[in-house]
């Protein structure tokens, strides 16, 4: 490996949005310096399944399940 162009790789601590925290090695910052995190795998809804549901604005879901009501046939494959 060249020297000389490689990223100082040093450790840092990490804040989850619960206050827990952990250590790790990154480039990021300098060492000894703390990462808070504003979203976390225990906090962010694409990790956690959070509670989405569809929102029918103007009609539009209506419209598409209308419209694609029959494409997916219950009982058994097309053929």
């Amino acid at each position: 490996m060249k020297s000389g162009i490689h990223p100082d790789y040093h450790t840092v601590t990490v804040k989850m949005t619960d206050g827990t925290e952990f250590a790790t090695r990154t480039t990021w910052g300098k060492e000894g310096d703390t990462l808070a995190l504003d979203i976390d795998p225990k906090s962010h809804p694409a990790w956690t399944g959070g509670s989405q549901h569809l929102v029918d604005r103007g009609g539009r879901l209506s419209r598409f399940e209308k419209k694609f009501s029959g494409l997916m046939k219950q009982g058994g494959a097309k053929k």
